[in-house]
This record gives C-alpha cells, sequence and structure tokens, in this order.
C-alpha cells in the first residue's frame, strides 16, 4: 500500500483514472489532520484496490486553491475521474468505509448523466485546470 502525494503537475493523471482515488487534504499544523491520518492510512490497507492519495496544502497551495479546498482535513472521492464527494472535517475508519461502499455501489451511468445534466445548468466541479 503506498499513499501518493499529490501535486498539481499530476493531480489529473491521478484523479483521472478508472475507480476509486479517495484524496486527503491536510496541513502539518492541523491537529484534526494528525487525527485522521492513521483512519485514512489503515482504510488504504485494507481497499489496496483503491487509489489513495494526499494533498499538503501548504506545500500545493495552488492546487487546493483551484480545488476550492477551504477547510482541513478534506476528503475527496473521485470515481472514474468525477469528484462523487467533498467531506470538510474527517471521518471514523467505520465512516470512511462506508463512503467507500457507498460509491461502489453507485450507478455510474446515472452519475454521469446527473452531471450533465448540472453542467447544463452552468454547475461545475472545480478542478486544478481551471
Amino acid at each position: 500500500m503506498s499513499i501518493l502525494a499529490l501535486s498539481r503537475e499530476c493531480f489529473d493523471s491521478v484523479v483521472k483514472t478508472e475507480g476509486l482515488v479517495l484524496v486527503d487534504c491536510w496541513a502539518t499544523w492541523c491537529s484534526a489532520c494528525k487525527d485522521f491520518a492513521p483512519v485514512f492510512e489503515r482504510v488504504a490497507v485494507h481497499h489496496a484496490e483503491h487509489r489513495f492519495a494526499t494533498i499538503d496544502t501548504e506545500s500545493q497551495p495552488e492546487l487546493a486553491e483551484a480545488l476550492k479546498v477551504t477547510h482541513i482535513p478534506t476528503l475527496m472521492l473521485y470515481r472514474n475521474g468525477l469528484l462523487l464527494l467533498r467531506q470538510p472535517g474527517y471521518l471514523d475508519e467505520n465512516g470512511l468505509n462506508d463512503v467507500i461502499a457507498q460509491a461502489m455501489a453507485l450507478d455510474m451511468a446515472v452519475v454521469r448523466a446527473a452531471i450533465e445534466a448540472d453542467q447544463d445548468t452552468g454547475e461545475k466541479e472545480p478542478s486544478p485546470e481551471g
């Protein structure tokens, strides 16, 4: 199990892939981030079939800003390149496992149709590319 450290340069190549990608946005000074890190790591070990990554908001401020991360920790979950969850704060291990199970149970054709309908009304998910 390895947790990837994301930068603006590699962000799209990691999250815009098939499968599930969980991203933990954190900072070294954040005590809640320190509490969440071992939970994130334990869940990553049990879900090795998915990708887990982090964004250090201090060393990657432009990426954090592009993704509109305003609170840390923030958990983001992507499936097949689509942002499905942005959760400020952190979850316990059961909560994180539940989020993963819910994301995997989604019918992605239905999700894509809903996103396309939202985009037709002008809503857009944030991307580091703008």
